[in-house]
C-alpha cells in the first residue's frame, strides 16, 4: 500500500473511532474495566463485618490475631489487543471483510484505553505469533497500532488460538484486560482460553460473516478454503447439503459459546455487515453491572 493512501486510511479511522471512544464508550469503558485490576496495598487488623475470604493467614498464624489483606484499584491498566491474522479474516459478503471491521474495533478501544490513562498493546497471531507490540501510552503509539492492523501481512494462514493465549500468558506477567477478536473457526483451545482467563481478565469478539451461517440456494458454487487453499464446487440447490451446512455451523458455534462459559469468558458475536457499537455496548455494560 502506498504511503499516502495508508496514511489516509489511518487518519478514516483515526476519526471515526475515536469519536464513538470518547463520545459513547468512555462511560461504560470505565465501569467495565476499571476496578477490576486490584493491587495489594498493605495488612490490618480484621473488623466484624470484613470480608473473611481476604484474611492474611500468615500474619495471622504470627500474630495470633485475625488480620487482612487490603487492595486498592490499579489506576493504570494494561490493555491487550489478541489479533486473529489468519486468511479467513480476508472475507465478507456484504459491507467489509472481517479483518476491516477487527482493525476498527481495536481502533476504538485503543483510544479508549488511551483516553483512561491506560496501556494498549497488540498480539497478532495465526497459527504462530506474527508480531507483538509491547502495552504503551500515547497517540503516536495508538496511531502505529492501527497502521499496523491495516497494512500488516502475517507469514502464515492457518489458525491457532491455543499459540495465541499460551504466548499472550507468558509474555505478559502482570495482570491485564484483553481483547481477542477472532472469527473463533478453531478447535481445542478451551484450556488455553482457561488459564489466559485466569491470569488476566479476557473479553472475546467473535467476528464473522452473514454467509458463514448457511448456505444460498443459488445453485454451484466454487468455494476455496482462505487458509488451506482447497477447492470443492457445492450444489447449494441441494436441500441435504444446505442442511449438513446448517448443523455444521450450529455444532461449531455451541461449542465456541460453550467454550467460553467454561472458561468464564465475557463474549459478544458481532457481524461484518452489521453496526459493531450496540454489541459492543452490551457487554460493556453487562460487565459494568457485575
Amino acid at each position: 500500500m502506498e504511503t499516502t493512501e495508508l496514511l489516509k486510511k489511518v487518519r478514516t479511522i483515526e476519526i471515526k473511532t475515536r469519536g464513538l471512544s470518547k463520545h459513547i464508550f468512555s462511560g461504560e469503558y470505565h465501569s467495565a474495566f476499571k476496578g477490576r485490576g486490584m493491587a495489594f496495598s498493605e495488612v490490618r487488623e480484621y473488623n466484624p463485618g470484613d470480608d473473611i475470604r481476604a484474611i492474611d493467614w500468615n500474619v495471622t498464624a504470627r500474630f495470633n490475631h485475625p488480620y487482612i489483606k487490603v487492595f486498592e484499584e490499579e489506576r493504570e491498566l494494561t490493555v491487550m489487543l489478541l489479533v486473529d491474522v489468519s486468511s479467513s479474516g480476508k472475507f465478507g459478503t456484504v459491507k467489509q471483510f472481517k479483518k476491516d471491521m477487527v482493525t476498527e474495533i481495536c481502533a476504538v478501544i485503543a483510544f479508549s484505553a488511551i483516553q483512561n490513562n491506560d496501556k494498549i498493546g497488540v498480539i497478532f497471531f495465526s497459527d504462530q505469533i506474527e508480531k507483538f507490540i509491547p502495552p504503551k501510552k500515547g497517540k503516536t503509539h495508538i496511531l502505529r497500532i492501527i497502521r499496523e492492523l491495516i497494512e500488516f501481512e502475517p507469514q502464515h494462514r492457518n489458525t491457532n488460538i491455543s499459540e495465541g493465549l499460551r504466548y499472550f500468558s507468558n509474555i505478559i506477567k502482570k495482570r491485564c484486560t484483553a481483547f481477542i477478536l477472532s472469527d473463533f473457526i478453531d478447535e481445542n483451545f478451551q484450556d488455553a482460553m482457561k488459564v489466559a482467563n485466569k491470569k488476566h481478565d479476557l473479553v472475546a469478539l467473535q467476528i464473522y460473516d452473514t454467509r458463514e451461517t448457511t448456505l444460498p440456494h443459488i445453485g454451484l458454487i466454487n468455494f476455496e478454503d482462505a487458509e488451506t487453499g482447497k477447492r470443492i464446487t457445492v450444489d447449494t440447490s441441494d436441500r441435504r447439503m444446505r442442511e449438513n451446512y446448517d448443523q455444521w455451523w450450529e455444532k461449531k458455534q455451541a461449542y465456541i459459546d460453550n467454550t467460553f462459559t467454561r472458561c468464564g469468558v465475557d463474549s459478544t458475536m458481532i457481524r461484518t455487515d452489521q453496526d459493531y457499537v450496540p454489541p459492543l455496548m452490551k457487554v460493556f455494560k453487562k460487565r459494568g453491572r457485575q
